[in-house]
């Protein structure tokens, strides 16, 4: 049978018969069709203005395989809602709202007035996630070579729609939080600080995706963020006036949310090289750095301006408290540090980050009252159902 005729027969994959000149489907001119449109056929071409007798062909083939090979059958399929959920590491998001319910707590010592809670949780969640969905936007060539499957790398969710997320989550963020603190409910002597905090939380988000995060002050941008996200759940409640202050949060407040953002730069550093064999030393001193981070969140106590009877005795059943907490923490990074496999690495880094969760709630039992420590660990149920399908890091 002649190639005309086989051309004749078989479907155009334009979808209309006859379209593809038939000696596209010689199998010999097909062949020359991608040697012509690699970057060395055409150079010959340039310099000869020929490649040889089927010179033709070759250049209509060249031309038109492109297209075959960008046809509907090899493109990528539609995203689903699990790459979305994947996009925004939806697990850890419940971590970024458990930080708010303690600051809130901590400073209200109740969930009350709920609308300004409500609205600087989703500020938080908005500015957390579009964090997420940046930082994988800035690293779109790196994800490229090292995590194809991913939904960006691999064209599932296109980059243009995820930055268009990212930019616009952000934004939105930013306006809860400007919004929560105009609230009637909201003392006017602190309604600017929710605001403040907002934006400078979106300043540092974007600041470790764009560039620090390949720098060594990687993990200190991090832990920065996570410290402002403490205090933006922290922004309604009053001013301290007087002694050692920082945009009217006082020492106690400090020594909590920088506990946070302490164990968050642990956790960030120790993290680093999650996806190749670590350094044992590297890891160690990151887990060092993870134990500082909770002995600052423990001394919050200590930093308390005035006298007060908290739930747990400071010296005794609060320091046991951290210290049951901290123990699993110390069994999953311990693992990692004498056996340093991705694997090992990157289980620890989750466990890590879900024990955010208890740490917050610890925090949240010491400076309040023990329903609002139930109610953070039991974000702990999305979090890790979640976590059964969707990665953290």
């Amino acid at each position: 049978m002649s190639y005309a005729k086989a051309a004749a027969k078989r479907p155009s994959p334009f979808g209309v018969r006859g379209l593809v000149p038939a000696f596209l489907f010689n199998p010999f001119t097909r062949r020359l069709a991608c040697s012509a449109s690699s970057a060395a056929g055409f150079a010959r071409f340039g310099r000869t203005g020929k490649i040889g007798p089927f010179t033709p062909r070759v250049l209509i083939s060249a031309a038109i395989v492109p297209v075959l090979e960008t046809s509907p059958e090899t493109a990528p399929p539609p995203a689903s809602l699990l790459d979305y959920l994947r996009l925004f590491r939806a697990p850890n998001v419940f971590t970024a709202i458990a930080d708010v319910l303690m600051g809130f707590a901590f400073v209200q010592q109740s969930f009350q007035p709920y609308g300004p809670l409500l609205l600087l949780v989703v500020a938080s969640c908005f500015l957390y996630t579009a964090g997420m969905v940046l930082n994988d936007v800035f690293d779109f060539e790196i994800d490229l070579a090292e995590r194809p499957q991913r939904p960006l790398p691999s064209g599932r969710i296109a980059l243009a729609k995820a930055r268009a997320i990212g930019f616009g989550m952000l934004a939105s963020g930013v306006a809860c939080a400007w919004v929560a603190g105009f609230l009637p409910e909201v003392d006017r002597s602190v309604a600017w600080r929710s605001g403040v905090v907002a934006t400078l939380l979106a300043g540092a988000v974007l600041a470790y995706d764009g560039f620090l995060k390949r720098t060594p002050l990687g993990p200190i941008g991090m832990g920065a963020c996570r410290f402002l996200n403490v205090l933006l759940g922290m922004s309604l409640g009053g001013a301290t006036l007087g002694g050692v202050s920082l945009l009217g949060y006082g020492p106690h407040h400090l020594a909590a949310a920088g506990g946070i953002g302490v164990y968050i730069v642990g956790v960030t550093w120790f993290a680093r090289n999650e996806a190749a064999e670590s350094s044992r030393a590297t890891l160690l001193v990151s887990v060092a750095v993870m134990l500082a981070g909770i002995g600052l969140l423990a001394s919050f106590c200590w930093w308390w301006p005035e006298p007060r009877a908290f739930y747990l005795d400071r010296d005794g059943a609060w320091l046991l408290l951290i210290g049951l907490f901290t123990l699993p923490i110390l069994r999953r990074t311990l693992t990692a540090v004498f056996s340093p496999t991705p694997a090992n690495v990157q289980a620890a880094v989750k466990h890590c980050i879900f024990s955010l969760i208890f740490l917050d709630a610890a925090a949240a039992l010491q400076a309040s009252q023990p329903i609002f420590a139930v109610i953070i660990i039991l974000l702990l149920l999305p979090t890790m159902t979640l976590g059964r399908w969707v990665y953290s890091t």
